[in-house]
Parts: C-alpha cells; sequence; structure tokens
C-alpha cells in the first residue's frame, strides 16, 4: 500500500481520490467536491489518498490541523472512508496510522473525527484502533438565507 498527501490543485483529488470519497459522501458531485477542495484548503483543510499495490486508490482521507480552547491543538478528520472492495485488509489502519504521525509531528495533543450514529462498523473499527467515545456532537441544520 501506497499513501499520498494530495496538495491544492492535484489531478488525483478529482481522478482518484473523490470516487472513493463518494462512498462515505454520496451527496458530493464534482463541483461541489471542488469547492470544498477550494474554500477548505484556506481553513487548513488537506487530503490523503491510499493506494493498493494495483495502483488502485482505495481510501481516502480528508483532515485538518486547529487550534482550540478545549485541545489547544488536534488533528481532526473530517472524512475517513475505505473503498467497499478494500475493507478490512489493513487499509484503514495504516491510514490512521500516517495521519497520526502527522498529528504527532505537528505537537498535536489529540487525533479525533466524528462517525454518525449509523455507522457501527466503522465504530468497532475507531475502538478496536484505541479511539475513546469522548463526547456528543450536537447539529443544527440551517438553510442558507436567500437574498
Amino acid at each position: 500500500m501506497k499513501i499520498i498527501d494530495l496538495g491544492a490543485g492535484d489531478p488525483r483529488l478529482d481522478t482518484d481520490l473523490f470516487p472513493v470519497l463518494r462512498e462515505l459522501r454520496p451527496h458530493l458531485t464534482g463541483e461541489l467536491f471542488r469547492q470544498v477542495c477550494e474554500r477548505g484548503h484556506g481553513q487548513g483543510l488537506r487530503f490523503t489518498a491510499g493506494y493498493a499495490d494495483d495502483g488502485a486508490c482505495v481510501a481516502a482521507a480528508g483532515w485538518r490541523i486547529v487550534d482550540t480552547t478545549s485541545t489547544v491543538r488536534k488533528l481532526y478528520v473530517d472524512d475517513l472512508v475505505t473503498s467497499g472492495s478494500a475493507r478490512s485488509t489493513g487499509v484503514g489502519r495504516a491510514m490512521l496510522d500516517h495521519l497520526e504521525a502527522h498529528a504527532r509531528a505537528a505537537g498535536c495533543y489529540e487525533f479525533s473525527l466524528d462517525s454518525g450514529t449509523h455507522r457501527t462498523g466503522a465504530h468497532r473499527f475507531y475502538l478496536r484502533e484505541r479511539f475513546d467515545i469522548t463526547a456528543f456532537h450536537f447539529t443544527k441544520e440551517l438553510k442558507p438565507l436567500e437574498g
């Protein structure tokens, strides 16, 4: 397995990473993904792709390093997905190890992510990888103001 951090504007974001990311985020269109990449990069959003030995992209991660009052500095994973065909092959663990190395190198005190309540298989994986459930995440959906 080969893990590569993809920089802003890298064409592999669209050709390789995006199809895998859509398994987790089916609401994203190509255009919307490009908009998020453009705006998110200035907010620290980065992407990492995992490739199988045959060269196929089989994992995608979107992440950022943020400074907060609650944890001082942390690496937060926005997205982590392994393609359905590559699950339970060690790809997810390799991606987590890669991201944790980024966190340690950046002086982070925490490595965290959120996972939808319906994703019980993912929860088993995160618990097995020694993540703890430390908070509830609350959301209030907002509609954009028209005008």
